[in-house]
């Protein structure tokens, strides 16, 4: 589903050189739910830039589905963000002048593709995230987690490839963050949706099928939850980060 090899990313400041992404690899299959956790600077979100093409990576490859990114036009890199990436950000960027039903649209309203078989998906992926009683509303008529649901359906109404998810329970309190990584779950399971998150948050992490951990710009670790309890799983994970600070 998504390949990345060898990445590697630097920014020029003046005349220094800093180089964020070291060679990175990864692969995500169809259907996972996968994050990426690392201290600030490790290079999280430079990654999910370089495999979403908002930014160019300097080396490497990124292939999504049969596609390989980098060398893509920007026409048809426009293309492939809005029909084959779904993107949850952590402030939920909602348009405050449209409902939550014609905000889940909004994606097929840009690329021209609005039928009604798609105001059919809308509807139906309002009541899979349980917000059919809401989609009439406006953003600053509903909660956090309603804002962040809405968020997840309108990256689900293309139909996309993966969706990449930077942060999205960042602002939100535990009871929200839990709708919210339930929210995924229920894409994943009802909708074979595959999940690629960046994230701090070790309890958001922890629901997840795999976690890459980054540090200094490289693959440090990669742990596979397998049939491991939630909790456990996160016992784990902050025994990994306790672990990479002490070196």
């Amino acid at each position: 589903m998504l390949t990345v090899k060898d990445l590697h990313k630097s920014y020029q400041v003046g005349k220094a050189t800093y180089e964020v992404l070291k060679g990175v690899s990864l692969q995500v299959e169809k259907g996972e739910f996968v994050a990426v956790m690392g201290p600030s600077g490790s290079g999280k979100t430079t990654l999910l830039n370089c495999i979403s093409c908002y930014i160019p990576a300097d080396s490497g490859t990124i292939t999504l589905g049969d596609t390989e990114l980098a060398h893509l036009e920007e026409d048809a890199l426009a293309r492939v963000r809005n029909q084959q990436l779904g993107f949850v950000f952590q402030d939920f960027l909602l348009l405050d002048g449209l409902t939550v039903r014609e905000n889940i649209l909004l994606p097929a309203i840009i690329g021209g593709s609005v039928s009604s078989q798609t105001e059919e998906r809308a509807d139906q992926l309002c009541d899979v995230f349980g917000i059919g009683h809401i989609r009439g509303k406006y953003p600053a008529e509903i909660s956090g987690g309603e804002k962040q649901r809405t968020a997840v359906a309108r990256a689900l109404i293309n139909r996309p490839l993966l969706i990449l998810a930077d942060e999205p329970t960042g602002n939100l309190d535990s009871k929200s963050s839990r709708a919210v990584i339930r929210s995924f779950e229920q894409a994943r399971e009802a909708l074979e949706a595959t999940i690629f998150m960046v994230t701090h948050d070790s309890f958001a992490a922890s629901f997840c099928d795999r976690v890459v951990i980054l540090r200094d710009g490289v693959v440090w670790q990669s742990l596979e939850r397998g049939s491991t309890a939630r909790s456990t799983f996160q016992d784990r994970l902050l025994d990994a980060i306790r672990e990479m600070g002490k070196e």
